[in-house]
């Protein structure tokens, strides 16, 4: 595909910034949890998952612009690690505990964003030697 790089590029900026947005809400509690703030309480935290995702999706721009094939194939695996810490967090915020939260849209483009990405990386545009 030709421009499989730069959506990669561009769908793994717009996945950083689904992080800041709210990912449920709790209203019985009156929370709002996001990919920043996951604490609930002392006993339950979820963390900042910003953080992964924003060094994934930074190695992965890294190695959308790298020419190489060591960079093609390790964006693949990072790829793959991304996709799946996305379906990590989707299992995890949206389980329902003493009641079922209410999911935000933002927590559905985490996983769609991040199914981009892999995508983009399955189809790499690089000039091999001949």
């Amino acid at each position: 595909m030709k421009y499989s790089q730069q959506i990669g590029i561009v769908a793994a900026l717009a996945l950083i910034a689904v992080c800041f947005m709210p990912w449920i809400e709790i209203p019985t509690l009156k929370l709002v949890l996001s990919g920043t703030n996951g604490k609930v309480n002392d006993a339950l935290t979820f963390g900042r998952q910003v953080v992964p995702h924003t060094v994934y999706c930074s190695l992965l721009i890294l190695f959308f612009i790298v020419q190489k094939v060591w960079a093609k194939r390790f964006n693949l695996f990072l790829g793959f690690i991304n996709f799946c810490w996305a379906i990590k967090n989707y299992i995890i915020f949206s389980m329902c505990r003493p009641e079922c939260p209410e999911i935000k849209p933002a927590l559905y483009l985490l996983v769609f964003f991040a199914f981009v990405i892999l995508l983009a990386t399955f189809l790499p545009k690089i000039k091999l030697k001949s």
